[in-house]
């Protein structure tokens, strides 16, 4: 188009989309090469102070890197602590589930009652 007030041509829309286009694969060119030399840099610090992917918090456990999108969760009944049902002397418990342990064994073959050991 030209423009006859001021006596140039003016860009169409289909011009600035290619400008447009053009401009995105430069700007993704100039993006990668960054995006290298930042990964060389964190590779040398790595290297230097000796870091695992744990100390960067990609060890996979409650230390994990932050997501890259929104997280679906599904909601869960929160987990108490297990209550002990029995107890020696000297501390030991056990909640009453599984195999019983041997302080309990042993102290059932010692003549004592399973009440005797309740918490």
């Amino acid at each position: 188009m030209f423009n006859q007030t001021e006596g140039i041509m003016a860009k169409t829309y289909a011009d600035i989309q290619k400008e447009i286009a053009s401009l995105q694969k430069a700007a993704e060119s100039v993006r990668q090469k960054e995006v290298a030399g930042v990964i060389d840099r964190i590779k040398v610090a790595i290297a230097t102070y000796g870091l695992t992917a744990r100390d960067l918090g990609l060890g996979g456990g409650a230390a994990a890197a932050a997501p890259k999108g929104p997280k679906k969760t599904r909601k869960t009944k929160a987990k108490s602590a297990p209550v002990a049902r029995y107890r020696d002397e000297s501390g030991k418990t056990w909640t009453g589930r599984g195999r019983r342990p041997g302080w309990f064994v042993a102290a059932l073959a010692a003549g004592k009652k399973a009440e005797d050991l309740r918490a």
